[in-house]
């Protein structure tokens, strides 16, 4: 059954229906799902979950499509996601107005689809990647941390497993943050510093294209033949992990009745920083280092362990980075506090009662803590998680979204929203697949490189 959240404008009646509902709700809902926030809030959430440190990677992802491949992929990723992100915002306004308010990923699928694909599926596939999310985020804020360490200390001892550490304990005291609701001012900091690092790096990387030390622009694809292909659908697997968020009902939770048309209003917001950052690092880093652009463009900044722009601009850009990955941590732990609050909190007793704070102070610590040594142990998880990506993002983001759509309004099929949607889900399905594929292969001739607890 749906989760029911009570709405604004009630009878007496229904009130009293609504807080009979309420009272059936598990904890995970009633203390992390706090439905009080605006539309702002909402982009503040939105832009955190998609706007992360992980679009420095467009540059890289480019160099293996080209300028034209490249732009067209930048901007169909924007226009296709904010397409289904706004489908997926009617259906959930469509289900509060019948009075049956989904609050999860979970809740639609059990609606739509039907218990199993929501308890079997869309469940552990979302749990999957929102960790997968986490761990990648805690192991790139320890390379923050050691590129950082080593900009100051370039013949630094310490190794990156010891910096992965830093930032996990770094990230545990803020991941007691009790609900979603409580980051909407970490995520408005977020935000803002998104908009910093982009505006550095692009400013850099302009900087660097300019200059006399400025590397020698080639923008052919080197790869041939099956490598290229591969290649090509890498790059396509990176931009639309990039692009994806897989918690789009949880933001909308978080918003006050009624919801109608705030979450619009968010994805506004939230996409007038996607286009601006996507595209300024993106294209800025790919006209600065062509096809020697490097899994992060900040990389490329460093040339044999000298930087090419001051040492100051570069340890600021990094900061703005690290400082904005800790609140994408917490953003991508919220499905995962859901279970656990839904697990070992008593939806009956005071949300900050000792019964309730002891078990979440425990299991969310040891959450972290799983997470870190994770991320510690597998530095190389960035390949893993491209094929996360690859099974999961473009599922949750591509082909679900039309799904529900379709099955919940049921356009006639003779309409253009109809097959427009069907064609959608069924071009990501091929390269969700196809991409899956990439991904596996990119493990494999990368794994005699791979060791636990390396210092990469």
């Amino acid at each position: 059954m749906a989760t029911v959240a009570p709405n604004s404008g009630d009878t007496p009646t229904d009130k009293e229906n609504n807080l009979d509902s309420r009272k059936e709700l598990d904890a995970g809902v009633l203390f992390v799902l706090k439905s009080r926030g605006s539309w702002l809030h909402c982009g503040y959430h939105l832009t955190t979950a998609i706007v992360a440190p992980a679009l420095l990677s467009l540059p890289f992802a480019m160099a293996m499509l080209g300028w034209v491949g490249g732009v067209m992929c930048l901007m169909l990723g924007a226009l296709v996601t904010f397409y289904s992100y706004n489908l997926l915002s009617l259906v959930l306004e469509h289900h509060a107005q019948l009075g049956k308010r989904q609050l999860r990923f979970r809740d639609m699928a059990h609606d739509i689809l039907g218990p199993g694909w929501g308890r079997y599926f869309v469940n552990p596939l979302q749990l999957g990647i929102c960790y997968g999310a986490v761990i990648a985020c805690i192991l790139l804020g320890g390379q923050s941390l050691k590129f950082i360490y080593l900009l100051s200390k370039p013949d630094g001892t310490m190794e990156l497993y010891q910096f992965v550490a830093i930032f996990g304990s770094l990230t545990l005291l803020l991941a007691q943050m009790p609900s979603f609701h409580s980051l909407r001012h970490i995520n408005l900091v977020s935000l803002v510093l998104c908009l910093a690092y982009c505006a550095c790096t692009t400013a850099g990387a302009i900087y660097i294209g300019e200059s006399k030390n400025a590397p020698a622009k080639n923008y052919d694809v080197t790869a041939t033949g099956v490598n290229r292909l591969f290649g090509v659908f890498n790059a396509i697997s990176i931009i639309a992990t990039t692009y994806g968020n897989g918690i789009i009902p949880e933001i909308q939770a978080t918003l006050a009745p009624p919801i109608k048309g705030k979450m619009f209003k968010g994805l506004l917001v939230c996409y007038a920083v996607v286009i601006s950052t996507f595209s300024s690092v993106g294209i800025s880093g790919y006209w600065a280092f062509g096809n020697q652009s490097q899994g992060s463009i900040l990389q490329n900044f460093m040339v044999n362990g000298k930087p090419l722009v001051n040492k100051w601009f570069l340890l600021m850009t990094n900061v703005f980075t690290l400082v904005q990955v800790i609140a994408v941590v917490l953003t991508y732990l919220q499905p995962s506090n859901v279970v656990l609050e839904r697990k070992f909190a008593d939806p009956k007793m005071g949300e900050f009662s000792i019964r309730n704070v002891v078990p979440r102070l425990i299991f969310r610590s040891l959450s972290i803590a799983i997470a870190t040594l994770l991320a510690a142990m597998l530095p190389f998880f960035g390949d893993i998680m491209a094929l996360f990506g690859a099974f999961g993002c473009i599922p949750l983001d591509f082909i679900l979204p039309m799904v529900f759509y379709n099955f919940t309004f049921k356009p006639s099929k003779k309409s253009i929203v109809f097959w427009g949607n069907t064609f959608i889900a069924v071009i990501s399905t091929v390269l969700s697949l196809v991409g899956a594929v990439a991904s596996v292969r990119q493990i494999f001739l990368d794994a005699k490189t791979y060791r636990l607890f390396a210092n990469m």
